[in-house]
């Protein structure tokens, strides 16, 4: 799961975009990101991380956006996310201007900021914490960035934080990997106090279900070529083939014949599945339904949930999207 700066002197069509973006209003600023990162904007195989260089071929991939929901203090700390630690200064602007490139530390901050946040407001925008549907995740959410040596991030339900790590590729510069560690916080939080699963059936479908919420709403946001494709950017690290993926939700594996006990390989089937309902339902039908059917399962086992999640299809939107649910299910083979 992994992870960009503006030179001194602003290219006129950037300053162009920078104007355009910023906004009077107190809780609205300006970032630069990658969107969602390097290798699936740019349809590039060859980018590699070259030690964290802000290197020629990655600037197209940059994009100016406007960072909304923030507190006024300069930092990036808003409704939805709060960056509380980093390796190196905290991002700091009186004017809410947050141009970096991925050599500073503060790229990461900001990258991290945008995602959590569009993610939480693309879950309003569902209906959930809008009084038809419960909030999920609802609050700032604590984000430590590149404190972690290893090239890994995760989600800690105890501390209620996400962590990124700093090995390869950043971690935080790539939006997938973020959106992922988001979703596991997102289902921890529809379990309080406890948080999603404990055995290694339920961790699959918790891996399956993050790596399906990093591409639906990378795809809602940033739409690429090859959605399916989790954390382009991230695995260039520590793949050799091509195209780089951290892992794919559109593999053909089958319940239960192809379990092994490895929750993120394992976890690929379970998001196969959601990938079918999204394709099938779109994109809003299929998250508002899978969202609202992780309430009140605690440590499912993969039929368990699929059943609850048709379930939740039929109570929300009818028979005829809970036959499209249900479907998915049985082609995977755990309905």
């Amino acid at each position: 799961m992994k992870r960009f700066l503006l030179t001194a002197t602003m290219t006129s069509v950037t300053a162009v975009a920078v104007a355009a973006a910023v906004q009077s209003a107190g809780n609205t600023g300006v970032g630069q990101v990658f969107f969602p990162n390097p290798v699936a904007s740019l349809q590039d195989q060859t980018l590699t991380d070259q030690k964290d260089a802000d290197y020629p071929a990655l600037q197209p991939a940059y994009r100016i956006v406007t960072l909304t929901n923030l507190d006024g203090s300069g930092y990036l700390r808003g409704d939805w996310a709060n960056i509380v630690s980093e390796t190196g200064a905290a991002a700091f602007s009186a004017s809410n201007t947050f141009i970096y490139t991925r050599n500073e530390d503060q790229f990461e901050q900001v990258m991290a900021y945008y995602w959590v946040t569009e993610a939480q407001k693309y879950i309003q925008s569902l209906g959930f914490g809008t009084g038809r549907l419960r909030p999920v995740n609802y609050e700032s959410q604590d984000v430590r960035i590149n404190q972690w040596g290893a090239d890994n991030s995760f989600s800690w339900s105890k501390k209620d934080v996400l962590r990124f790590g700093k090995g390869g590729v950043d971690d935080a510069e790539d939006a997938e990997v973020i959106l992922h560690e988001y979703g596991h916080a997102m289902q921890d939080s529809q379990q309080t106090p406890f948080g999603f699963g404990l055995s290694v059936e339920a961790g699959s479908i918790g891996e399956g279900f993050a790596d399906y919420w990093a591409v639906t709403v990378s795809d809602v946001v940033a739409p690429t070529p090859d959605p399916a494709c989790v954390a382009d950017w991230d695995s260039v690290s520590y793949t050799s083939t091509v195209p780089h993926c951290l892992r794919r939700v559109d593999s053909d594996l089958h319940y239960p014949e192809d379990l092994t006990g490895g929750v993120h390989h394992d976890g690929m089937i379970w998001s196969r599945a959601l990938w079918d309902i999204r394709n099938a339902l779109g994109h809003a039908t299929a998250d508002t339904i899978i969202l609202e059917s992780h309430f009140g399962m605690r440590d499912p086992t993969m039929p368990e949930l699929a059943a609850n999640t048709v379930a939740v299809a039929s109570r929300l939107y009818g028979a005829a999207a809970a036959k499209k649910v249900k479907q998915a299910f049985v082609s995977r083979g755990i309905l």
